[in-house]
């Protein structure tokens, strides 16, 4: 939050120096109570009855967005404002991707939608014309994630609105780089850093496994990223002493896994195992690189109620809630399990998709989900290649079709990794 005022407070002094009136600079967090306003869509009509009358386009930014103002205003006069325009960096799917449910499969590269990172623009004709018919479509709200997607098919209906048009000034190069002169966006590099990354000691891992998997998936984490774990326990449906693994009373189910979850939140704050501040919760088929981890960790008071993610939605805009997707990885602060367990929220089975459930609970208690983008569901091929190119990534999910060991090396293991984070490049800490 602190970075989006710096942002804003940049923003402002960059347009005093226009002849213009300066245009106003909202923080999106803080414009409605609507949990949902983060997928942009809920937003829209709101937007629609505040600037629709003397406005001529709506930009929206990410945190990490630098903006030259001059340039921007610049390349968006190059397009008649009294026409629908959608305007931003075209990113689009190499394959058919689960992430995006598989739309468009026979060429998935013909839909273009943008990088929220470069910067994307609305005209306010297009914003008035989609804005207040939000309620009257039969958009499917469920399940909402990487809202870029969703907002450009939405905006496209099926054809009847725009398509999104490249603007080249829209860039994610970093902020000084020789290629970036002509853009009017770029991506800060170095990001702000928060302090000395979290000590391994002070986060607890937790692995969700079964013992179908012990010999197929349970070996991948122990190649890969199981060393630079200090306190780490493999919990399943059948002790296993070689790996070690632990039974928490709790059958296997083949999807859900909420009562599994549930027991380990209460084994995590009893004293069964040691006192941490942070606990990280992965699937055996979670890839993660856990000294970036304690670097963004670094961001985060564990003495308030964190709970750290690939963010996604289950019907925003209709009184839905917020949740972290499990397969990339959960993160709670201490206080954040202390909390939810103190309530009375439960798991209504224990095949109940406990990302869910959880975020139901942290939704009736006001607790807020915090996204990360650098946290992935899925494998890194079911990501566009420039949306993966200006980051270093937390995590990857699922091991179909793919060498896990051989993803984990290219995208999570850096050159000098150790039992120090100490030893991490800098190109890493300049991203986290």
């Amino acid at each position: 939050m602190s970075w989006a005022e710096r942002q804003r407070a940049d923003l402002l002094q960059q347009t005093q120096s226009l002849t213009q009136t300066p245009p106003p600079v909202l923080l999106l967090h803080s414009l409605t109570d609507n949990e949902g306003d983060w997928s942009i869509l809920p937003l829209l009509p709101y937007l629609s009855s505040l600037f629709g009358k003397n406005s001529s386009w709506l930009v929206f930014l990410e945190e990490e967005t630098n903006v030259k103002v001059t340039k921007l205003l610049q390349a968006l006069r190059k397009f008649d404002r009294r026409k629908e325009w959608f305007l931003g960096k075209p990113l689009h799917d190499e394959e058919s991707t689960i992430i995006h449910h598989y739309a468009f499969a026979e060429n998935p590269s013909i839909f273009k939608y943008p990088d929220f990172s470069a910067a994307w623009a609305l005209s306010i004709p297009l914003l008035d014309r989609s804005g207040p018919n939000l309620y009257l479509t039969s958009f499917n709200f469920c399940c909402l994630h990487l809202p870029f997607f969703i907002v450009a098919l939405y905006i496209w209906e099926n054809g009847q609105g725009p398509r999104l048009t490249a603007v080249p000034e829209l860039c994610t190069e970093p902020e000084h780089s020789p290629t970036a002169q002509h853009c009017a966006t770029t991506l800060r590099r170095p990001a702000p850093l928060c302090g000395e990354p979290v000590k391994k000691e002070d986060i607890f891992v937790a692995v969700k496994t079964c013992k179908k998997f012990h010999s197929e998936r349970v070996p991948v984490v122990k190649k890969t990223w199981e060393r630079e774990a200090s306190l780490l326990e493999y919990y399943s449906d059948h002790t296993d002493p070689s790996i070690p693994t632990i039974d928490l009373g709790v059958p296997n189910t083949e999807r859900g896994h909420c009562g599994k979850t549930f027991a380990i939140l209460e084994r995590y704050i009893s004293d069964a195992v040691p006192k941490t501040s942070w606990l990280l919760v992965v699937d055996d088929d979670t890839l993660i690189s856990l000294p970036r981890l304690q670097m963004l960790l670094s961001c985060y008071n564990p003495s308030e109620p964190v709970c750290l993610g690939e963010r996604y939605g289950y019907g925003l805009g209709q009184g839905g809630y917020s949740y972290i997707t499990g397969g990339g990885g959960m993160v709670f602060s201490r206080a954040a399990v202390v909390r939810l367990l103190a309530s009375d929220c439960k798991c209504y089975r224990d095949d109940a998709p406990d990302d869910m459930v959880l975020g139901m609970c942290l939704n009736a208690l006001g607790l807020p989900v915090t996204h990360s983008s650098l946290f992935h569901q899925a494998r890194p091929e079911d990501y566009s290649r420039d949306f993966l190119a200006h980051q270093v990534p937390i995590s990857f999910h699922k091991h179909w079709n793919i060498d896990p060991v051989a993803v984990f090396n290219r995208w999570l293991k850096d050159e000098s990794m150790s039992t120090s984070t100490h030893g991490l490049n800098k190109s890493t800490k300049e991203e986290l």
